[in-house]
């Protein structure tokens, strides 16, 4: 009896699903993820061993360069429309509506309150294009006082990350004097942004996280 030959078809599969699946998953990447703002400066800051995560939400920010300047930086946009209206009204700079919408929209501020109204009176562009002084700050805490002080107001009732992110090159002073216009506020919590270094070989800390990574002991040293 001869034998049955089945005929050969070629595969196909339906790849719609899949091709549904795959937008899907890159529509919820474009849409869930959170870009790093602009930075007003180039700051490069000291090392530390300290491992906490830098906080992206609700954050504060004073950047300090090398220079001594001093820019602030709010995470959120309408958190920073509440707190251009708070400065409006207690510290009289005669913002428009029209300027307290590109306070919004600007990322960071380093210009003192007698130019801020100029600065944002730009457009965005032009904005970045302008070398801001920094905001001034002294033995009193300087403007930077008011910022923290409204910035307070803003945020009462809800969590706050106060941050200070200095270069390590920036002389202690003003530092000392950001640290005074917190203490004059009563804002003794804050973190300062470093970049992680790993512990000392041998040090009680590097035995800690060893242990919790469970990675053993230091290697004992070899003997002459």
């Amino acid at each position: 009896m001869p034998k049955v030959k089945i005929a050969r078809k070629s595969t196909w599969v339906d790849m719609t699903a899949f091709v549904d699946v795959a937008f899907l998953i890159l529509s919820f990447f474009m849409m869930a993820t959170k870009f790093k703002p602009e930075e007003p400066v180039e700051v490069t800051t000291p090392n530390s061993v300290a491992a906490d995560k830098v906080p992206d939400k609700d954050a504060f920010l004073i950047t300090i360069d090398k220079l001594g300047r001093v820019f602030v930086q709010i995470d959120d946009p309408n958190l920073r429309e509440d707190i251009a209206k708070n400065l409006n009204s207690t510290r009289n700079l005669g913002l428009t509506d029209a300027d307290i919408k590109s306070f919004k929209n600007a990322p960071s501020i380093g210009v003192p309150f007698s130019s801020l109204k100029s600065l944002l009176a730009l457009a965005p562009e032009d904005q970045k294009k302008v070398n801001q002084p920094g905001i001034p700050v002294d033995t009193t805490g300087g403007e930077l006082l008011y910022w923290i002080r409204d910035a307070q107001s803003v945020y009462s009732g809800r969590r706050t990350n106060w941050l200070i992110k200095a270069d390590y090159a920036t002389k202690y002073p003003v530092i000392q004097n950001v640290l005074d216009a917190f203490k004059k506020n009563d804002q003794n919590k804050f973190q300062l942004i470093t970049k992680f270094e790993d512990a000392p070989v041998g040090s009680p800390l590097w035995t800690t996280r060893q242990k919790q990574s469970g990675a053993g002991s230091a290697p004992a040293p070899a003997k002459k």
